[in-house]
């Protein structure tokens, strides 16, 4: 039996400084954390952040939010959605020049 100090090959030492999706969803909140400060929603997201789950999975936590703040989302996304237009033979989306 191993001593109290010593680490069986079934403990716990895991760390998420050396996980992949953890990097990944740091990188994800930070884009994220910058386009709600350029469209001045920044304190409308009190709960963004990254994490993980038990499985190590990176998951993005934004919140609740108030109903304010779901009709602007909503609206940016609508324009978002607007300003593109499906280009015929293509499988892609292009920007309107219009």
């Amino acid at each position: 039996m191993p001593a109290d100090h010593e680490h069986s090959s079934d403990s716990a030492s895991w760390s998420p400084l050396d996980s992949e999706e953890w990097y990944a969803a740091r990188d994800a909140v930070a884009g994220l954390r910058d386009v709600l400060l350029a469209a001045g929603m920044e304190r409308d997201f009190p709960y963004l952040r990254a994490d993980l789950n038990a499985f190590g999975h990176g998951l993005i936590e934004l919140g609740r939010i108030s109903p304010e703040t779901a009709e602007r989302l909503t609206e940016l996304l609508r324009r978002a959605l607007e300003s593109t237009y499906e280009v015929p033979g293509t499988n892609g989306r292009q920007q309107r020049n219009d």
